[in-house]
C-alpha cells in the first residue's frame, strides 16, 4: 500500500503502522562509556565535542536462549516464538520538515538538500548479521537537525522485551560511547521508545526514554506530539 509522506492537519487519527512525512546531563562517570540511566538521563554531544562525524546507533540483544548478543534481527524464542524487530526514528528539522527512518515503507534514509542526514545501512530480518542494524546520523549537520527520536517496535512476533535484554550504544566519531539499556520491559507494548536526542539552542543533547507503547509508529507520534498523517505500510 502506498504511504503517505504529507504533513497531518492539526488533528486525526493514525494508522497502526506505516510511514509518514510531515541541557545537559551527566550520565555514567566512565572514561569509555556513559550509560544514561533513570537518575542521570541526559548527556550533552555538544559539551563533549562529539558533534562532528557520523553518530552510530547500534541495537543488540539477547536470544534468551543463549548467552550470546545477536544482531537487531535475531530471534527471540518463547511462547510466541521469533520476532522482527525493527530500529528506526521519527525526524524533525530545523525547517520544519518532518519524517521517519524505518524499513518498513522502505523509508531508509531522510533525505535533505542533497545527503541524507539519517540512514539505515539495511533491514536484516534473519537475525545474521553480527553487527546487527545500524542507524548513522551526519552530525556535521547539528545546526540543521532540531529533534530525533530513536525508538524500536516489533512487526512480527509476540513482544518479548524481557527476554531480549536489550542494549541501545551510540558511537559518537570522537568521545566515548553512549548506552542505553531497555531494562524496563513490558510484555504488553510492540513498540519501545528509546532516546531523544535534541538541539536546544545549538547544544545537542541525548536524553534517555525507555517509554514502552502499547502501538505503532502513531502512537509514537502522538505520545511525543510530532503531528504527522500516517498510513498503513509494509515491507
Amino acid at each position: 500500500m502506498a504511504i503517505d509522506y504529507s504533513k497531518r492537519p492539526s488533528s486525526g487519527s493514525g494508522a497502526q503502522d506505516g510511514g509518514a512525512q510531515g541541557g545537559a546531563g551527566g550520565g555514567g562517570v566512565s572514561l569509555s562509556k556513559v550509560t544514561l540511566t533513570k537518575a542521570s538521563p541526559s548527556v550533552s554531544l555538544t559539551k563533549r565535542g562529539a558533534t562532528g562525524g557520523q553518530l552510530r546507533v547500534n541495537l543488540q540483544w539477547s536470544t534468551g536462549a543463549a548467552p550470546q548478543k545477536k544482531g537487531l534481527f535475531g530471534r527471540l524464542t518463547g511462547g510466541g516464538g521469533g520476532i522482527d524487530l525493527d530500529l528506526a526514528c521519527l525526524w524533525e528539522f530545523s525547517d520544519g520538515s518532518k519524517g521517519v527512518v524505518q524499513a518498513l515503507g522502505n523509508a531508509f534514509q531522510a533525505p535533505y538538500h542533497g545527503a541524507p542526514i539519517i540512514r539505515l545501512d539495511g533491514d536484516d530480518r534473519s537475525g545474521s548479521a553480527a553487527a546487527g542494524e545500524n542507524m548513522f546520523i551526519d552530525l556535521s549537520r547539528v545546526n540543521e537537525i532540531r529533534r530525533i527520536l530513536v525508538f524500536a517496535f516489533i512487526y512480527e512476533g509476540v513482544p518479548n522485551w524481557a527476554s531480549a535484554d536489550g542494549v541501545v550504544t551510540l558511537y559518537p566519531a570522537q568521545g566515548p560511547e553512549i548506552e542505553v539499556r531497555l531494562d524496563e520491559a513490558d510484555t504488553g507494548a510492540p513498540t519501545c521508545v528509546i532516546a531523544l536526542l535534541e538541539n536546544q539552542g545549538g547544544e545537542l543533547t541525548v536524553r534517555r526514554e525507555v517509554r514502552y507503547i502499547r502501538g505503532g509508529q502513531a502512537d509514537v507520534d502522538r505520545a511525543y506530539g510530532w503531528g504527522m498523517n500516517w498510513t498503513p505500510g509494509r515491507k
